[in-house]
């Protein structure tokens, strides 16, 4: 496969909404899986296969996954694709088990919220990889596939889920993998004890469209899960580098406590 530019890795990733880095973080896989394996052992998560087990924050909470978002492979990419000063907003560590359905993570735009993920198991079509349907994070596509259509397969076409027409993202250990969060996706055929985390990150907010978004962001996905936005790890372990990536989300934490409160009243 030819190698691509930073413009047109940017330009491809805009395109499509996706980005598939083979074997970016295989060298460090033995440290990573057992980074995964500690911080579920620690929250006495162990998975028996019934339903899906999930830890946020994740990767804050250990040394060896934290430094992560120091890689330089994963550095060179994100902030071509989002800027050198693009904020880390939290992480999830899963046991996936079984059929996940179509969804997307988030609807903010301005920000332009990725996700970086990491399957610590071989996935395939069959299997329960990620698939996409390529494009489907632009205005235009959310209006044809918005969440009831993209729900509710059977009722709206006559087909299952998994015959929905996507891309799948076969992987493996230490294959990356990059998704806007306005990329419709979803995962078929899986076994009960996927191991799959991520870090999630968007661009610094910059003006009150962008601050408003992050705010938002904040107070549905970080504050519900404890009473900052990072881990002790993910702090203590953090170079001046890393720390540019973590100043911003602290700065709007209050207000997206006010948010959370406003919103959960109604």
């Amino acid at each position: 496969m030819p190698t691509q530019t930073p413009a047109q890795q940017r330009a491809f990733f805009e395109t499509y909404g996706i980005l598939r880095l083979p074997g970016l973080v295989k060298d460090r896989l033995d440290g990573i899986i057992a980074g995964f394996e500690a911080v579920f052992a620690a929250h006495g998560r162990k998975p028996d296969g019934t339903r899906r087990r999930t830890i946020v924050p994740f990767v804050d909470q250990h040394p060896t996954l934290s430094a992560l978002l120091d890689h330089p492979g994963i550095l060179a990419v994100v902030e071509n694709l989002i800027g050198p000063d693009f904020n880390y907003v939290g992480s999830d560590g899963n046991y996936y088990t079984g059929d996940t359905g179509w969804h997307r993570d988030s609807f903010y735009q301005s920000n332009s919220y990725l996700k970086v993920a990491f399957y610590l198991d071989r996935v395939t079509k069959d299997t329960g990889c990620l698939r996409v349907i390529p494009g489907s994070h632009h205005d235009d596509t959310i209006r044809i596939f918005d969440g009831t259509v993209a729900a509710e397969t059977e009722l709206n076409f006559g087909i299952t889920g998994r015959d929905i027409p996507a891309v799948p993202l076969e992987n493996e250990p230490g294959d990356v993998l990059i998704f806007n969060h306005r990329v419709l996706h979803s995962s078929w055929g899986g076994g009960s004890e996927r191991r799959m985390f991520t870090m999630n990150l968007g661009r610094r907010a910059k003006d009150p469209k962008e601050v408003d978004d992050l705010i938002s962001y904040l107070s549905y996905h970080l504050l519900p899960h404890g009473n900052a936005p990072y881990g002790k790890f993910m702090l203590e372990t953090a170079s001046p580098a890393r720390s540019v990536h973590l100043t911003q989300p602290p700065q709007f934490w209050a207000a997206s406590g006010e948010h959370y409160k406003l919103r959960t009243a109604k």
